[in-house]
């Protein structure tokens, strides 16, 4: 075994690392979005090609991709049989598919105690103490993600409609984001039908720009968000003592914002969930390979 791969996906993209046995990181790559759940089929393609161009990008032949074994984070690998699906069609000499939770928790803190929340397109949080994990969260967007992206833009264009026909008040966010679908409510609605996480995601940022400004259904939006996030966060029962790391596209949008409690706790990860892919691919098949 020359080579490891650690693989992180999720709903607007997905991230590859090649690493030699020890962990070593020799080539990255990126690719389109990679949640089983919500696209099996595109998913596979997605990570294959991360997994290409890593291989590129180490300087090496991407044949070696089916003498090489993988650890993939992936969003939706919590539910269903996606998972086992999954690792019965990739092409690696062996694939363990996890949840992106469980990559960012190693990722953040390593093999000890704290907790991680992922801030991204999805949300999904997990905790572990005296070696015990618990996970919350992570069950999609149509009946989870509170405070996720994906969530924020839903919410974004929902207070566009309601301001459109003067249910609620508008403001320049609404104003703007209704400008973007050509002053044309019906356009908003077509754009719902096929969209996936990702596509409601990318407008989370604009939020967060306007509540800057002061803008009033921006914070009303992002008021709510920091609301979900910090009650997924008591539930976690947090230690004390024990690190929290926030990861994802939106944390450093989020980490401002929390209440003092958390901010109390918030530590730098020791690395990001890819990190935690490359580091648990090595840990495990190294070992597998110094057993044979």
């Amino acid at each position: 075994m020359n080579f490891v791969l650690g693989i992180d996906g999720g709903g607007t993209s997905c991230r590859a690392a090649l690493a030699t046995a020890d962990g070593t990181v020799v080539g990255r790559a990126k690719s389109g979005a990679a949640n089983i759940r919500t696209d099996l089929t595109g998913a596979r393609t997605n990570i294959v090609e991360a997994a290409r161009q890593a291989f590129i990008a180490a300087g090496q032949d991407p044949d070696l991709i089916p003498q090489t074994p993988a650890i993939l984070g992936l969003a939706g690998a919590n539910v269903g049989t996606y998972r086992q699906q999954l690792e019965a069609i990739l092409p690696f000499s062996i694939s363990r598919v996890e949840t992106d939770a469980e990559i960012a928790l190693e990722g953040a803190v390593g093999s000890g105690d704290g907790a991680m929340a992922i801030l991204g397109t999805g949300t999904a949080y997990m905790a572990r103490k005296n070696g015990q994990s618990r996970a919350i969260g992570g069950w999609g967007f149509q009946v989870g993600d509170q405070g996720s992206g994906a969530r924020i833009g839903r919410d974004l264009l929902e207070q566009t409609l309601l301001a459109y026909d003067g249910v609620r008040e508008g403001s320049p966010l609404t104003d703007s984001m209704l400008a973007v679908f050509r002053n044309n409510p019906e356009d908003v609605v077509e754009f719902t039908t096929n969209a996936k996480p990702g596509d409601f995601g990318g407008f989370a940022p604009k939020v967060f720009e306007h509540a800057a400004k002061g803008d009033s259904v921006a914070n009303w939006i992002v008021d709510k968000s920091i609301a979900d996030v910090e009650a997924s966060l008591g539930a976690l029962d947090l230690a004390g003592d024990a690190p929290l790391c926030l990861l994802g596209g939106l944390a450093p949008l989020y980490a401002p914002r929390l209440s003092v409690r958390y901010q109390a706790l918030l530590k730098p990860p020791l690395d990001d969930a890819l990190g935690g892919a490359v580091q648990m691919a090595a840990r495990l098949f190294a070992r597998a390979e110094a057993a044979r």
